[in-house]
Order: structure tokens, then C-alpha cells, then sequence
């Protein structure tokens, strides 16, 4: 049977799989690609290559969250402040932030140059197959062709039937795996590398709405699933299935567990966190290195660090800017009041 969107608590569970989609990033790119880049520096004993698949639970997450902005936008436009809103603000404060800390630190290694420092405040950088000021900021990319994508479905083709609509989007995805020289940039904003994932969460959220039954999303999962398994490897096939089990349990209320406080506010700070804590934790790990510590003081040094640079944007720019940003469009598309005067 259909669920229903009622709790606060599955949406504060979403928030804690966010949290532990973050700690899997951080600890991922503390470990094994802090090693891989700086190999001759001395780093923590152990690697965590299962950090790879974090970024399929936020693709995941986002298929599922893409429509508490579609259910509540009247235009295009309206959609585009609101993504603008979210985005922009917190990853130009954290992009230059990351550049100061680069340039104070002399870190060569991971400075880009002038140009591509300019195709960055766009945040299209990857579409231009520019490099990023930070290297974690690659999945914007995939990102912002999702939000192109989904907003042409709804513009053009509505929600109403939109499981038939993802079943063709996964077919091109078929055609990606047997045309290997199609256009790299319409790989990149079709999302076609990625995809089953974003449809794992949009059918899990339809269900979760009330909109369709698991009976009725069984085909469409089915069809993802096998998207997955004759492209991708058995591995990347066993993440998917975990994360629809995921998704299935935590609509059916099973994950009351994960609601710990300090998940669900990582979850809350995660997308700043996200883009403040590579590059930055890298030169923390440096320096602490460079000092003579132990490379575990620069783990959690690194961590402390991209910790409040996280919480201090999330607080300080993340959430006024983009509040003040919809206020502002709110007040523009209502426009100047019309007064009534008798005759």
C-alpha cells in the first residue's frame, strides 16, 4: 500500500543518511585520497575505498528531494532562484575560501589557474571541462544537469506519468553504453553515468508521497536495477539494491535508529561541509605533517576544521542568503500592491 508524507522523523532520517553520506566523503578523502595525492607525506594507516559509493547515496537522496522544490514552484523561474538560492551563495563563500587557504599555504599542488578560477564562479566549470577549485565539487556538475533535466520534465512533459518518462531516460542510458563516442557533454547533462540512482530516489519519493504503491514501482525499479548490472560493476549493483532497501525501510519507518542528534545535524550542515572540507582538510593534514605530529592529530585536526568552516557558512551564509534570496523573489513575483479606490 502507498505511504503517506507525514513525519518529521523521515525527513530527519533523510537528514542523518545525509550525515553519514558526509562522514563517508571526509573520511574517504582523508584517507585514501589524501595518500593517493600526497604520497610521500605521512598519512593514516588504513584506506576506505567504500567511500567511492557515497556519492550514489547523495545522487539518491537528491532524486528523492528534487520534489519538495517541484511540488512548491509555480515557473521555471521560480525553480532556478530557488536552485540559485540553495547553491550559490554557500559555494562562492567556500570557494574562496579554499582559494585563500591554497594561496596562504603555497599549495601548488592543488591551485588551478586564472581562468578556470573564473569558469569555477559559474559553477558550470564541468560542462567547459575546466578544473575545480576543489576537487569534490565535480558532482555540481551532475547535479546541475539533473536539475535541467527534471525541470524539462515538468515543464514539458509533467509528473503525472513519470515513471514512463524515467523508463525512456534509462534506455538513452542503454544507448550511452553501446554508442561509446556519444558526446561527452551529453553524457554530463543527461546524467546518464549516474542516473538509476537519481531514479531510485524519485520512485522511492512517489511512494512515499501516497502517489504509487512498491507493486507499482516494482517494474521501474527493476529496470534501473538492470541498468546498473549490465553496465556497471556487481559491486556498484550491490550498492543499489542496499540503497533501495534503504529507501523501502525508511519509508516504512524502520530507521528511527539513525536519528542521532550529531547525524542529523551533520546532515543539516552537509552541503557546506561538502564544499569546504577537501582541499582545506588536505592542507591541515599538510601542515600538522610538515609540524611533526602524528598523521591521526591531522586526521581530526583536518576534521575539526572543515567541522566549523562548515557549521560557520551553513550558519552565516548558507541558510540568511538563501532566505533573504526567496524573500526577495517572493516579494518581486507578487509585485507592487493594487490599490482599490471607489468611485
Amino acid at each position: 500500500m502507498a505511504g503517506s508524507p507525514s513525519s518529521r522523523t523521515r525527513l530527519t532520517e533523510l537528514d542523518a543518511l545525509r550525515g553519514i553520506g558526509a562522514l563517508c566523503v571526509l573520511i574517504f578523502h582523508y584517507s585514501t585520497r589524501f595518500h593517493e595525492l600526497f604520497p610521500q607525506a605521512s598519512h593514516v594507516p588504513f584506506s576506505f575505498p567504500g567511500g567511492n559509493y557515497r556519492v550514489l547515496l547523495f545522487f539518491t537522496i537528491s532524486g528523492f528531494a528534487i520534489f519538495f522544490t517541484l511540488d512548491r514552484i509555480g515557473s521555471v523561474a521560480d525553480f532556478v532562484v530557488n536552485r540559485f538560492a540553495r547553491l550559490y551563495p554557500a559555494y562562492i563563500v567556500a570557494m574562496l575560501l579554499t582559494l585563500g587557504i591554497e594561496y596562504l599555504a603555497h599549495a601548488t599542488q592543488l591551485l588551478v589557474g586564472p581562468v578556470a578560477i573564473l569558469a569555477n564562479f559559474t559553477m558550470l566549470q564541468g560542462f567547459a571541462f575546466m578544473p575545480e577549485v576543489d576537487g569534490a565539487y565535480w558532482t555540481l556538475t551532475v547535479e546541475i544537469g539533473f536539475y535541467v533535466c527534471m525541470i524539462a520534465l515538468w515543464r514539458f512533459a509533467g509528473l503525472k506519468r513519470l515513471e514512463p518518462m524515467l523508463a525512456a531516460w534509462l534506455a538513452i542510458r542503454w544507448l550511452y553504453f553501446a554508442w561509446p563516442d556519444m558526446p561527452e557533454r551529453i553524457i554530463m547533462l543527461l546524467v546518464l553515468r549516474y542516473l538509476p540512482f537519481f531514479v531510485i530516489g524519485m520512485l522511492s519519493y512517489r511512494v512515499w508521497a501516497g502517489q504509487r504503491s512498491w507493486r507499482q514501482q516494482t517494474p521501474y525499479l527493476l529496470l534501473g536495477l538492470a541498468s546498473v548490472a549490465t553496465i556497471e560493476t556487481w559491486d556498484v549493483t550491490i550498492v543499489a539494491c542496499v540503497l533501495i532497501l534503504t529507501f523501502a525501510a525508511l519509508i516504512a519507518g524502520r530507521l528511527h535508529f539513525l536519528s542521532l542528534r550529531p547525524l542529523v545535524w551533520l546532515g543539516g550542515i552537509s552541503y557546506s561541509f561538502y564544499l569546504i572540507h577537501q582541499h582545506v582538510g588536505f592542507i591541515v593534514m599538510l601542515e600538522v605533517a610538515k609540524a611533526g605530529y602524528s598523521p591521526w592529530v591531522g586526521f581530526f585536526a583536518a576534521f575539526a576544521v572543515a567541522l566549523l568552516l562548515g557549521t560557520a557558512i551553513n550558519r552565516a551564509v548558507e541558510r540568511p542568503a538563501g532566505e533573504t534570496i526567496l524573500r526577495w523573489w517572493k516579494r518581486r513575483r507578487a509585485g507592487p500592491a493594487v490599490a482599490i479606490v471607489p468611485a
